[in-house]
């Protein structure tokens, strides 16, 4: 049978009464006695406001152990909500606009628990990011693996993002965004020494992770291999590669994109059938990869969509 209450919170209630008391009835002490009264009132006082705060505290610990997985910021949550990989929301109080009665539709249709919490709870939440007053917690994020990848694209020549261990979750999320906006087909990421999908990488991407075919696999060269089993052309950067504007980019085509440092890694390299450099004129001779990555992209999509 489930406790109503547990030991801490009877002594909390008792204390507390037993405070109300003592305040109620100093009035009545004698004057010889009320010095030792007193002292005994402030005792009390200071343990109920020491058990007060430690209950707030382990309440808090305990709500963000149920939180699970956290994501924030309107478009990130709206995105969510749709898919239906929400499953409670914290709601700044008083909350209004036509942004809150969005998400409070999305989430009344959804059968969705709405729980509305003050703003300096949602900085805690959020590390006092910028969460718009809308903080979501989601089921786990639930990656592809390669083949179930392969059997979900259904285009005739696909073009996928091979991401070699990028650490930054701004640059992964900044590329996510861009591949849904191109229509790239499905990101590959390795399960190890690389960024996954996190929350700072779902808030960069302002939801495109809920619209993208995002794959983990335990070794990128062996998925590479297998790409290339499939008719896949594998594509890299390299300063000393074909300028990226005479890129032929029929067929079944994937661009690996290195590490924000390192690039791509010696074992890739070898699987690359053409590398790509970017000509730049300045003193910096590179690019941020997500910049970098998005020129690559959009020159895929002026090639296969063109101009309408």
């Amino acid at each position: 049978m489930r406790k109503l209450f547990n030991s801490s919170d009877v002594y909390l209630i008792f204390y507390k009464e037993y405070l109300k008391f003592l305040v109620n009835t100093i009035l009545f002490v004698k004057a010889e006695e009320k010095c030792l009264f007193i002292k005994r009132l402030q005792i009390i006082y200071r343990r109920v406001k020491c058990m007060s705060k430690n209950k707030s505290r382990s309440e808090n610990i305990r709500e963000q152990k149920v939180l699970g997985n956290l994501i924030f910021g309107y478009h990130t949550s709206i995105e969510a909500l749709k898919c239906g990989r929400v499953n409670k929301i914290f709601l700044q109080e008083n909350i209004k606009g036509k942004k809150a009665d969005v998400v409070k539709s999305l989430a009344k249709s959804g059968v969705i628990p709405i729980k509305f919490v003050s703003k300096k709870m949602l900085d805690q939440l959020t590390q006092k990011a910028i969460h718009q007053g809308i903080v979501v917690t989601t089921f786990l994020y639930t990656y592809l693996k390669l083949e179930e990848l392969l059997k979900q694209t259904t285009k005739i020549e696909p073009f996928y993002l091979v991401l070699d261990s990028l650490e930054d979750p701004h640059n992964l999320g900044s590329i996510l965004r861009t591949a849904d906006a191109v229509g790239v087909d499905g990101v590959i990421l390795p399960k190890h020494r690389s960024v996954g999908v996190t929350q700072a990488v779902a808030k960069t991407s302002t939801g495109a992770i809920e619209h993208l075919l995002i794959a983990q696999v335990t070794n990128l060269t062996d998925a590479v291999t297998r790409l290339k089993k499939e008719g896949f052309w594998i594509f890299g950067t390299d300063m000393n590669g074909t300028d990226y504007r005479k890129w032929q980019i029929k067929g079944k085509i994937a661009l690996i994109i290195g590490n924000e440092s390192r690039g791509m890694s010696h074992l890739l390299r070898k699987e690359v059938d053409e590398t790509l450099m970017i000509p730049m004129m300045g003193y910096i001779q590179s690019l941020n990869a997500s910049v970098a990555a998005a020129l690559l992209m959009y020159e895929v999509f002026r090639g296969r969509v063109g101009i309408k």
